[in-house]
């Protein structure tokens, strides 16, 4: 790579930011870590409570309030927030007349950060990582980035019915197998020989159980409380899964659908806190209304069965329409929060997180990796579901400390700094220069 000569296709300035966008970032950067936190500290727990945990008390109260409020919706917030950041990267490249280099330069970036992404997953052991995800989706969501607002809403709403549909598939799969199995459970009391279906069901099922076990729980913390290499060679298999299989299962309706929405609330000024506080609170009204109306009817089928496999498929149908819902009203209550004069420190705390957006979600797993893998203090499934909540809090007071005061002194933050690097191929200072 070269020092850069000329700043005609230089990266964002500081000026140029957009305030309420970088706010919603560290919102939901911190948004994002309180979800997760269940998948680093856990044994598969990250959705049932009764696997590990704690499912009573204020472990319950814990995974009521965040399946409610949080679970999908700050996974759509992210997923809109980088539609929007990828829009704006290639309108201002335009603007700047780089033409044909703006493609070159997005999808090297793009490349990019599907990079960063193995590298997170599998190096940094977070299966639950997105940046690989966000990649794949970022090469399609170019193609899209012109289009009508409405037909971008349009195009949204057509990949959550295909989502809901598949979901609902699923769901009357799963329906099926329960019933094989108790179908087969009957048989084999009456001594009566097992169909080719009711065995496959009866394996399906016991494989099922075992995964959840406390046999199971007791090996995988073994496992995670290895040295760095061995949880490296453990969560392997899981990272090749969720990169093989989710972007076709779920990245679709579940990213790309947001993406693409939240490129139509930006070119319509929703996302630049430029409305009028009456169409935010309308937001934040209908959002949460018909957003917590769906979560609790998930929530409560989950409830009324105990818990059962087939409730929480069940509580999956309509999935993607509570996550969207909750995830506008959250919009609105933030765009109000941007517009409103009153804890200025925090806003301006939270939108130097959000300029240091992919530092600070790398930095989560760093670390997670320290606090729950053998690599560190070996916590993994020693904490209850509410005790998790101390370490969200510790690394959000840490990260609202250090962001501000890295910015102080630098233009980016250090992994931003090396993606702009990389994304054009040039060398920009990262130093500031401090005036005395």
């Amino acid at each position: 790579m070269t020092r850069i000569s000329s700043p005609q296709l230089a990266p964002v300035e500081l000026s140029e930011r957009i305030q309420s966008l970088d706010v919603m970032r560290g919102i939901v950067l911190f948004g994002i870590l309180l979800m997760n936190i269940n998948g680093y500290g856990l044994f598969r727990s990250y959705s049932d409570p009764t696997i590990s945990g704690g499912f009573t008390g204020l472990n319950l109260a814990t995974w009521m309030t965040t399946n409610l409020f949080f679970e999908g919706t700050m996974r759509a917030l992210f997923s809109l927030l980088f539609g929007v950041g990828m829009f704006i990267f290639l309108d201002r490249l335009v603007k700047k007349g780089a033409g044909v280099n703006a493609a070159d330069i997005y999808f090297r970036r793009i490349t990019w950060l599907l990079v960063f992404g193995l590298i997170h997953g599998y190096l940094l052991l977070w299966v639950g990582e997105i940046l690989y995800q966000y990649a794949l989706m970022g090469f399609l969501i170019y193609s899209f980035r012109q289009m009508n607002p409405k037909k971008l809403i349009l195009t949204a709403v057509i990949l959550f019915c295909i989502g809901t549909t598949w979901n609902y598939f699923d769901y009357k799969g799963a329906e099926k197998l329960v019933e094989n199995v108790a179908v087969a459970e009957t048989y084999k009391a009456e001594g009566k020989e097992l169909t080719k279906e009711l065995k496959e069901a009866k394996s399906e099922w016991e494989n099922r159980l075992s995964k959840r076990s406390e046999e199971a729980a007791v090996e995988y913390t073994a496992k995670m409380n290895q040295g760095y290499f061995g949880v490296v060679a453990h969560l392997a298999p899981t990272n090749f899964e969720f990169d093989t299989v989710w972007p076709y299962r779920q990245d679709l309706w579940d990213v790309l659908s947001m993406m693409l929405i939240g490129i139509a609330l930006f070119r319509w000024n929703v996302l630049s806190a430029e409305k009028s506080f009456k169409f935010y609170g309308l937001m934040v009204l209908i959002g949460y209304a018909v957003g917590l109306a769906i979560n609790y009817y998930e929530l409560k089928i989950i409830l009324d069965d105990n818990f059962s496999f087939l409730s929480f498929q069940r509580s999956e149908v309509t999935y993607y329409w509570g996550r969207l819902f909750i995830a506008m009203g959250h919009v609105g209550m933030i765009m109000i929060f941007c517009k409103s004069n009153f804890l200025n420190w925090l806003k301006s705390g939270l939108a130097s997180v959000g300029k240091m957006a992919l530092t600070n979600y790398l930095m989560h797993s760093v670390i997670c990796m320290i606090v729950f893998t053998g690599v560190g203090f070996g916590l993994f499934n020693k904490l209850e579901r509410y005790e998790l909540l101390f370490v969200v809090f510790s690394i959000w007071i840490f990260q609202l400390i250090l962001s501000p005061i890295w910015l102080t002194y630098f233009q980016y933050g250090p992994m931003e700094w090396l993606w702009r690097n990389l994304s054009y191929q040039k060398v920009y200072p990262i130093r500031k220069e401090l005036h005395v």
